[in-house]
């Protein structure tokens, strides 16, 4: 037997369940021996790659990426900087430089705006920038390239765009249409933890439990921070039919073929499916959508924004109170009050004023008295 299958034997149970101390340990250790294979693995493909490119500064690009590899760096970090690298070095190539200390400002300026015409968003193209400006520290570093070109960064403006979460109603209408037992497992998870896709994709069985109602994220998706994360009876539920009916040997709570953890694109395909069962493909929802949607409910059913930013992981309050601009009730409800007043609904009501003004006939009394007491 299996550790996944005598821990779900009874998962309802009132008696807590603690795994003991080394085998925490053992799964911590066993999940970094992954993550550094994981790691070593995309490494060396992209190394194979990168020498197959007629790129400017070759040797340079491929040092780098070593570089990132030793400061334990996530593969989809190095995939990212692959990218943002391959893409800057070929864009030189083209204009006919051949050495990496030629790059001026111009050529970062020029580059920034052959991404924006390849249509690329705004977002990723800053994204972009940041890891060349990244790649070119480490240049100048090794004295490769010119040090003027961190003297005065190139800035873009980028949108403080609001979070998007979903209507109520459409909540409804999705939950409704969800068939599949593993599919309403990982939808209401999302929606009920407030987990990015790729932390609940990453999630393990042995992370699960059920009886205090959390699930364990060792190892946050951006900033690599881990947290707890609680789930309701809702989810608990639909997590409990998926337990029963998956295969118990596998490892990853959501799998796909062999066994491995499933796809993001597998994922987003599923979620995409059932907006259009919904009636709700017309209005772009995306499975982060989940994660504002969680956030904007909970604040609106009080919670602090400091309690808030623990369950969603953020290292900064700043990036939680996006939300607050969402779920401000009071303002909502100060601002009806005050239209309320405005288009006459109350106008026999006064003295529900907050301020009231005088009236004319006393006016320039009150602005004459006022004037004598700022000349003395």
């Amino acid at each position: 037997m299996i550790l996944s299958d005598f821990r779900y034997q009874d998962p309802w149970s009132e008696e807590n369940f603690t795994l003991p101390d080394f085998i925490q340990q053992s799964q911590a250790q066993q999940r970094q021996d992954q993550q550094v294979e994981v790691n070593r693995q995309t490494l060396d493909k992209l190394l194979t790659k990168l020498s197959l490119k007629d790129i400017v500064g070759l040797d340079p690009a491929k040092a780098y990426l070593r570089h990132k590899y030793r400061q334990n760096c996530k593969a989809n970090t190095l995939k990212n900087d692959f990218t943002t690298i391959t893409l800057f070095l070929s864009y030189l190539k083209s204009c006919a430089k051949s050495r990496l200390d030629q790059i001026g400002r111009q050529d970062l300026e020029a580059f920034v705006e052959h991404e924006q015409d390849r249509g690329l968003k705004i977002v990723s193209v800053s994204n972009r920038l940041g890891s060349l400006y990244a790649f070119l520290r480490y240049l100048i570093e090794h004295d490769l390239a010119d040090a003027q070109l961190l003297t005065r960064k190139i800035k873009l403006k980028v949108p403080d765009a609001l979070p998007r979460a979903m209507d109520a109603e459409d909540v409804k209408c999705l939950l409704a249409v969800l068939d599949d037992i593993r599919n309403r497992a990982m939808i209401l998870l999302l929606l009920r933890t407030g987990m990015r896709i790729g932390e609940l994709l990453n999630t393990k069985v042995i992370d699960v439990h059920l009886a205090d109602k959390k699930i364990m994220v060792y190892e946050g998706e951006k900033n690599r921070k881990g947290r707890a994360v609680c789930f309701s009876n809702d989810a608990g539920q639909a997590l409990q039919d998926w337990l029963q009916r998956r295969e118990s040997q596998k490892q990853y709570l959501f799998y796909g073929r062999g066994g491995y953890r499933m796809s993001y694109n597998n994922a987003r395909v599923l979620f995409k499916k059932y907006l259009r069962r919904a009636g709700l493909e017309h209005k772009d929802y995306c499975l982060h959508c989940l994660r504002h949607t969680f956030a904007t409910e909970l604040l609106n059913a009080g919670m602090h924004i400091e309690c808030l930013q623990q369950l969603l992981g953020h290292s900064s309050i700043e990036m939680t109170l996006r939300y607050a601009r969402l779920s401000d009730k009071t303002r909502e409800q100060e601002y009806f009050k005050a239209m309320a007043i405005i288009e006459g609904e109350k106008i026999n009501e006064p003295d529900k004023r907050d301020h009231q003004l005088p009236p004319l006939s006393e006016a320039s009394q009150l602005l004459t008295a006022y004037a004598q007491n700022v000349s003395q």
